[in-house]
Parts: structure tokens; C-alpha cells; sequence
């Protein structure tokens, strides 16, 4: 008596419209348990989170010790700590990043598919492309500002404004160390902006793009990165800046783009210091307070909205033009 097969067992998979041609197999062992994309979005915050505070504050305690500092004096002088062993903090800081954020992402996304660099959008930016996000971001400098004096304007708690004063001080410390500008630029703009966009960007957008569409998707990812600096009296202008990063890791296809404005974003930050460090007529805190007219805002958000388009309009033309979508029998999802 002649048996017959049984039909062979196919895993679903992800077009990507950057890469019609090369789908993405979901044959990890969350999607084989079918783990909602949602939950395992919030998950990965979660954990990364929790890992990234505790591998950081593991980390500190070490290096701590091996520099001769006392578990005592960890304990009742901090912010002296803070002040003398800066360089320990942002060491351990960076590692926590890399370990909780970096390796979480890439780590979830093997555990959705044998490609999780394509899952995270890791592929080769497209130039023009990269030209105009930044310039996408020197028009939306005037814009975040303007929201970020928005920001200070509500009312909000007085426990939340002392908090937030604190981490004010805490980063003005470390920005104004007297460290080299390699090292600022190494452990405070290039760390950050791969290990978040990994996570924000790289995992969890996707992964919220599969549950909530596109353009809830960029919302989500860019709130909650808004919300991570823990900084609620700078929420909004955070919010904005990661809302137009998710939004080139979809539009450009590329995680490279948001992880290089990352950079560019937090470079500022370290050169201004370092510019500041040299003027004591002026007060980083200051700058960042520094109020800009909404007329200029209005402006620089018009520049922004005319980028936008065109950057629109290069990126459907690159995806018209990419190859034609593999005839297949998986299933097919689609963010």
C-alpha cells in the first residue's frame, strides 16, 4: 500500500519593498510559537531596559572597585563619584548599551528569522537618500526646540521638574568632562546611536509595523524612545526626533540612515559642549533653554515638509525599480 507525503511544511515570510526578490523567511522559534509581533515588541523593551540599567550599574561597581573607590563611598558620595570617575560611568554606561539594547535586537531577531540582518533593516543606505534626511534634520532643529519650550510650559509636577533638573546636571557633567573629543564622540554619539536604533528602531519598529501598520509602527517607536530618556519636561521634542528616525528607517529602508542622524544629533551635542567648555560666558543649559520664535519654527518646519517630498518621491521611484517579488507558496506578511 502506497503512502502519501504529507504536504511539506512551509514558514511564512516578510516582503520587504526594498527587497521584493529576497524575502525574509519568519522561521524563528517565536514565530513557529507565533509570539504576537506587540507583545514580543514591549518584551524586548522591557528586557532590554532592564538588562541595559543592570549590566550598566554591574559594570560601574567593578570598575569602581578596580579604581580603589569603596563600596561605602559608592554609597554616600555619588554625585562626587559622578564628578571624579566620570569616564567609569560612561564606560559602563556603553557597555550596558551594547549588552541590554545591541545584543538584545539582534538576538530577538534571530529568533524570528536566519536573515535578521534584513529583518533589521540593515542594508546599504542609499545616498541621496542620506543627503536629504540630513538635511531633514537641520530643518527640524528650530521645530524640536520650539517644542521643546512647549514642553516646559505645561504643568507638570514639581517632583517630575526636580527630577529632570537632576538628569539635566548629571548629563551637563558628563558632557563637560575633560575627556578627548574622540572618546565623547565614541562612548557618547556613535554607542547610542547604533545600540538604540538596534532596538528602537532595528527590532521593535519593525516588529510594531507588523501589529499596528506603518504608521502606527513609527508612532509607537518613537514615543517610547521619546519616553526612555525619562526626561518628561523634554518628552515632546524627544518624541519628535525619534517619530522622524523611525520614520527614515521605513522611508529610506535602511537602519544605517537613522543610526548616522543619531550620531550627527548627539555629535552636536558633544561639540557644542566641548565649544562651551572653552567659553565660561555661556551655560549649556542655557542653550538648551534658549527660546526659538515660532515663526522660525513655522519655517523650518515649511523646509522640512519640502525635503520630505522629495524624499518621498526617490524613495517610491527605488522601490518601483526594485526586482519583482519571487513567486511563492509561504505565506506572506506584511508590516
Amino acid at each position: 500500500m502506497s503512502q502519501i507525503a504529507a504536504p511539506e511544511q512551509t514558514s511564512p515570510i516578510l516582503v520587504d519593498p526594498w527587497a521584493p526578490s529576497s524575502p525574509i523567511p519568519l522561521n524563528g522559534v517565536l514565530e513557529r510559537n507565533r509570539f504576537a509581533p506587540l507583545l514580543t515588541a514591549f518584551l524586548a523593551l522591557i528586557v532590554g531596559l532592564i538588562l541595559f540599567q543592570g549590566i550598566a550599574a554591574v559594570a560601574t561597581i567593578v570598575l569602581l572597585l578596580q579604581s580603589g573607590v569603596d563600596l561605602n563611598t559608592m554609597m554616600d558620595d555619588l554625585p562626587g563619584l559622578l564628578a571624579s570617575q566620570a569616564q567609569v560611568f560612561i564606560v559602563s554606561n556603553t557597555i550596558g548599551q551594547v549588552l541590554g539594547l545591541a545584543l538584545v535586537a539582534w538576538g530577538l531577531a534571530r529568533m524570528h528569522t536566519t536573515r535578521p540582518a534584513a529583518f533589521l533593516r540593515l542594508r546599504k543606505p542609499d545616498v541621496p537618500l542620506l543627503i536629504l534626511s540630513v538635511l531633514g534634520l537641520v530643518a527640524l532643529v528650530p521645530v524640536v526646540q520650539w517644542a521643546g519650550i512647549l514642553n516646559e510650559h505645561l504643568p507638570l509636577p514639581d517632583v517630575v521638574r526636580e527630577w529632570d533638573q537632576t538628569q539635566m546636571e548629571l548629563v551637563e557633567q558628563i558632557l563637560l568632562g575633560d575627556f578627548t573629543i574622540l572618546f565623547s564622540l565614541a562612548m557618547l554619539a556613535l554607542t547610542p546611536a547604533i545600540c538604540e536604533e538596534l532596538l528602537f528602531r532595528g527590532y521593535v519598529q519593525r516588529q510594531a509595523e507588523r501589529g499596528l501598520g506603518v504608521a502606527g509602527g513609527i508612532l509607537l517607536s518613537g514615543i517610547i524612545f521619546g519616553l526612555y530618556h525619562l526626561r518628561l519636561t523634554q518628552a515632546i521634542p524627544l518624541s519628535l526626533l525619534g517619530i522622524y528616525l523611525a520614520y527614515l528607517a521605513w522611508r529610506t529602508g535602511s537602519l544605517w540612515i537613522p543610526v548616522i542622524i543619531h550620531f550627527l544629533n548627539n555629535g552636536l551635542a558633544v561639540f557644542a559642549a566641548a565649544y562651551i567648555e572653552n567659553r565660561p560666558d555661556l551655560d549649556i543649559s542655557a542653550l538648551e533653554e534658549m527660546e526659538i520664535p515660532w515663526y522660525i519654527a513655522l519655517i523650518g518646519l515649511a523646509f522640512f515638509l519640502v525635503i520630505e517630498r522629495v524624499m518621498h518621491g526617490r524613495a517610491e521611484a527605488l522601490t518601483a525599480h526594485a526586482e519583482p517579488e519571487l513567486v511563492s507558496d509561504n505565506p506572506v506578511v506584511t508590516p
